[in-house]
Order: structure tokens, then sequence, then C-alpha cells
């Protein structure tokens, strides 16, 4: 009988550990999809900046901050270490910060608000962050589960013994539309790898 008890004991610690493995993998293929409508959108930076710079003299710091701020989110990172996602995703909405901030900006500007090609980068844009947020939403639902996974007992442990950690969640925050101190997040020292250390 007692062979038996033990028997279950190990078999359910096994299911347990498959179910956590199951949602780290989960959490890892949502992070990803972030990153595809990221890469999206950084695709389209480059074109809102060009258009900017010939017309905004007077907001130069921030259209610094948004390229210096893309060029942080680009940077490969270790998508299995909870810090260096959490870095990843606060550039990341740092730089969403920014972008909102110029297309706020661009009401200012008649010339550039009425400029078709303007016009169809801003309807771009915001199709990118429709699909951001998605992901997000996506992101955050897996990250869920695999969390109560790896901190509810026995998770705690076999979360531990397979090297899976709880994630962080990609929240906007209630100051992400308030102006960016971009240069205090350019500074922290983030811990990137190349990303075929997980692959």
């Amino acid at each position: 009988m007692n062979m038996y008890i033990i028997g279950l004991i190990l078999v359910g610690l096994y299911l347990w550990y498959i179910s956590v493995i199951k949602r780290r993998n989960e959490a890892l293929q949502a992070l990803s999809s972030i990153d595809v409508q990221l890469n999206l959108r950084f695709d389209l930076i480059p074109n809102l900046l060009k258009m900017a710079k010939k017309v905004m003299d007077h907001e130069q710091n921030l259209l610094k901050d948004i390229t210096m701020l893309r060029s942080s989110v680009k940077q490969s990172y270790n998508r299995k270490d909870p810090q260096a996602v959490r870095e990843h995703l606060a550039a990341a909405e740092a730089l969403s910060g920014k972008l909102e901030q110029l297309m706020v900006t661009v009401e200012d500007y008649p010339d550039l608000k009425s400029d078709q090609v303007m016009i169809q980068a801003m309807q771009t844009y915001s199709e990118a962050e429709a699909n951001i947020a998605a992901a997000r939403r996506f992101y955050n639902s897996a990250v869920g589960r695999l969390n109560n996974a790896v901190e509810i007992f026995p998770g705690t442990i076999i979360g531990a013994m397979a090297g899976v950690a709880a994630m962080p969640f990609f929240r906007a925050e209630e100051g992400v539309r308030a102006p960016i101190d971009a240069d205090q997040l350019l500074n922290t020292p983030q811990k990137r790898t190349s990303r075929s250390a997980w692959n």
C-alpha cells in the first residue's frame, strides 16, 4: 500500500512537472508573438521619424528618445530570464508612450497632419498598437497560468528543480502616457544575451 501511495505521488509530481514545462513554453510562445508585433512596428518608426523631422523643429528631443528606445527594444534578450523580460517589456511600453506622445504632437502641425503619407503611417501605427494590445492579452493569460503553476505548492519546488521561474506581466502602467525619462531607462544596466541561448 505504501508503494502504491508513493507511486501516486510520483505520478502526480511528474504530471505537475509536465504542466509547468508546457505552460512555460506557452508563455515563451506568447512572448514571441509580442516581439513579432513589435518588429512590425519597428519597421514603421523610421518612416514616421523621417516625415516628422522635416516639420518638427521643436520636437527633436522626442524624436531622439523614440530612436533610442527603438534601439533598446530591438536588443536581444534572454526570454527565460524574468528580469531581462521585465526590462524588455518596460522598454517596449516606454516606446509606446513616446510614440503616443508623437501622435498627439502631430496634431499641432497641420501640414504634417494632412500629409497623405503621414495619414497612412498613422493608420498603420494604430493597427500595430491594436495588434500589440491583443498580443499583450494573450501573453498575460499564458503568464498567469504559468505563474499559478510555479507559485502554488508543490509547483514552487518543481519549478525550482526545472529552472522555471514566474514571468512578469506586460502591463500598461497608469503613467505610461505621461512624459517618460528615456535617459533613465536607457542607462539602466540590462542583462542582454543572444536569443540563441534558449532556442
